[in-house]
């Protein structure tokens, strides 16, 4: 397995964490608690090589999660990994509940707006900000080297999701996708 469509980041190592080889990782899943399941997982260095590791313990430690590998047993053992990403192949990913969707997946898929007098392609979603408010906001990257489009990923503008097809249909309020759009009075 080398492509890297093939794999699921699930966390980025910052740097060793300790004095016997730990890490200390920024979580990249939803579900932290899985590393509890696995023993097994692969460390993608940073020009994408893939290198099978084992996890002999992990925890969280303020907002990150600390990880030891077996045969990383210092300082230096753990700085030579620093950038690597922690993967799982895309096959054992956590099971998702039905009507979701990773995010990853939603990446590239097009946006179709089904409800509004605009109905059409509203372009591909090229980021998602989770931070920003509770509901994901699908970030369209303007063509025009505008301001990007920011729709929310909410269910009631959601009709329908197909993935195979990388499409997304929604309908969408009418003004939403004018909101921050330039005043044209200033």
């Amino acid at each position: 397995m080398t492509s890297e469509d093939s794999w699921v980041l699930v966390a980025h190592l910052v740097r060793p964490q300790g004095r016997n080889g730990e890490l200390l990782a920024d979580i990249l899943t939803d579900f932290p608690e899985r590393f509890a399941e696995r023993r097994h997982l692969t460390l993608l260095s940073p020009d994408g090589k893939p290198r099978p590791i084992e996890i002999e313990r992990h925890w969280l430690h303020k907002g990150r999660i600390v990880l030891k590998f077996s045969g990383i047993d210092s300082i230096s053992d753990a700085e030579s990994l620093r950038g690597f990403e922690v993967a799982i192949p895309r096959d054992q990913r956590a099971p998702l509940e039905e009507d979701s969707a990773y995010i990853d997946d939603l990446i590239g898929c097009h946006i179709i707006d089904v409800g509004s007098t605009r109905a059409g392609d509203i372009g591909p979603i090229s980021a998602v900000d989770r931070e920003t408010t509770n509901t994901p906001l699908l970030i369209i990257r303007a063509a025009d080297n505008q301001q990007d489009l920011q729709i929310p990923f909410a269910k009631a503008y959601l009709k329908k999701i197909d993935l195979k097809e990388k499409r997304i249909e929604m309908s969408l309020p009418e003004g939403l996708l004018n909101i921050n759009a330039p005043n044209p009075s200033e």
